[in-house]
């Protein structure tokens, strides 16, 4: 079986070999084109699971905001929770830093979706562009008025 063939039919068996490659120095013999393809994708998880987080927070953010009568201690543990999450994963990921911008926006769109779910709200009644600064999304001592 070539290494092509492990990384098509069995992704374990050919992890394992490429990392026992990588490490006896056997460049030549590892898959490097579909190494770096992993690699790439593992950064780009990395990305979502950012984008992922700040929707949730932004999702509860809005619905803290816009139904008010509604606020409860779940929804208050769940910011507080994403704000944590959020800080850990840029503390273990500096680089995504430069990212923060366009995720918001990106991340913002699907919040506008969850939250008009949630509560029954139009899309509409929740701001086109995010009202949230990211400073202030991951202040604990922020909470939209």
């Amino acid at each position: 079986m070539t290494a092509h063939q492990d990384y098509e039919t069995d992704f374990y068996a050919w992890a394992n070999t490429q990392a026992e490659l990588l490490r006896a120095g056997k460049l030549d013999a590892a898959d490097i084109e579909h190494i770096a393809e992993e690699i790439e994708s593992m950064g780009k998880a990395e990305l979502r699971e950012l984008e992922n987080r700040l929707a949730v927070l932004f999702t509860h953010l809005l619905k803290w905001r816009f139904q008010p009568s509604h606020r409860s201690r779940s929804w208050e543990l769940t910011i507080k929770e994403q704000r944590r999450r959020l800080r850990r994963h840029l503390a273990q990921n500096p680089s995504l830093q430069s990212k923060l911008l366009q995720a918001r926006e990106d991340a913002y769109g699907d919040a506008i979706l969850e939250a008009a779910r949630q509560t029954g709200l139009a899309e509409e009644a929740f701001p086109a562009v995010c009202p949230f600064t990211v400073e202030q999304a991951l202040d604990d001592g922020w909470w939209p008025a």
